[in-house]
């Protein structure tokens, strides 16, 4: 079976490309970063965007100008939320959730508690199930909080429940591969609140991605509605058929199945899954997804031409007779 790593769109490697020709033109320079803050714009409904040079840019102009003390998932968040909050000196403090997943009883409580600046969040936990971001949203507005919601995994979201700019006070997001927006390299930020970019005006214009990624965006970013779809419905046939994966009722683009002895499972499992381009099988504990023992099926890497069902019911076939 034949499966190939997630790689930019022809168009957006095209526009990229001619985008690489017209570098040191200021005006078509220009051109090409309204054009993608306007893509971004439209896919979020946020009122002001910037593209930068990755999605680590985004969340360090994020926290940038904050006091913290910065509220994060217990598990099944993005590493660099601690990782840039540890840069900055900034105080973080936890959240218990279920599996990654965040109780909005919980998140209420422990504001109450913990007293935090901001949350920031993953639209799915660990890739792996869709958070409750209204809700979160909600809780975190009544209390005064600013609610960051990394986007990477949801933008395009035909529901509008996540990477919705209703529903978070700042969206960040990378661009590089294999996101859905997969441009091989950058990242986006945005918001409706211009206050919050006039705080990071410095911040932003130092950390800003080039023509070239702006040009790639533009032509990606149209995809992505359909590209998730695809990778959340393959998720959910992929669970269907595997009783141990968790989060069986969530939309997802990854799915994770619990195992006691996940590293030799997954050894197994690389050399009968072969990705070209790259892979899609990864380990557990490990907090950008569980803090268990797992193997996850990273669907959202696989190109959209692979998320056929017989390819999924050959993928489940290998799974179910490995673990």
């Amino acid at each position: 079976m034949e499966l190939f790593f997630k790689m930019p769109s022809k168009e957006a490697k095209k526009a990229m490309s001619n985008a690489s020709l017209e570098l040191g033109n200021r005006f078509s320079g220009n051109e090409y970063k309204k054009n993608a803050e306007d893509s971004i714009k439209e896919v979020t409904g946020h009122e002001y965007a910037r593209v930068l040079g990755s999605g680590n840019a985004a969340i360090m102009a994020a926290m940038s100008t904050m006091k913290g003390p910065v509220m994060i998932p217990d598990q099944g968040g993005w590493s660099g939320f601690r990782k840039i909050s540890e840069f900055y000196g900034l105080k973080l403090v936890y959240l218990p959730t279920e599996m990654g997943v965040i109780s909005l009883e919980m998140l209420e409580e422990q504001i109450k508690i913990k007293s935090p600046e901001s949350l920031f969040i993953t639209s799915f936990a660990g890739y792996m199930a869709e958070q409750p971001v209204k809700g979160i949203y909600e809780i975190c507005e009544d209390n005064g909080v600013i609610l960051v919601e990394d986007a990477s995994g949801s933008v395009g979201d035909p529901q509008k429940k996540l990477a919705c700019g209703d529903h978070s006070h700042i969206l960040v997001a990378s661009t590089g591969s294999p996101k859905m927006v997969n441009v091989g390299n950058g990242g986006f930020i945005s918001t409706s609140d211009q206050g919050m970019f006039n705080d990071r005006s410095f911040i932003l214009k130092a950390l800003q991605g080039s023509p070239v990624t702006c040009a790639g965006l533009v032509e990606e970013i149209k995809g992505t509605p359909e590209s998730l779809v695809k990778t959340i419905k393959a998720c959910e046939f992929i669970k269907k058929e595997i009783k141990s994966a968790l989060h069986p009722e969530k939309r997802g683009i990854n799915i994770a199945i619990r195992h006691d002895e996940p590293k030799s499972v997954a050894r197994l499992l690389r050399n009968k899954l072969k990705v070209n381009g790259g892979g899609m099988i990864t380990t557990c504990p490990r907090y950008d997804r569980i803090n268990q023992p797992a193997i996850c099926l990273e669907v959202k890497n696989l190109d959209v031409h692979c998320l056929k069902k017989e390819k999924l019911r050959g993928i489940v076939d290998i799974v179910n007779n490995t673990i």
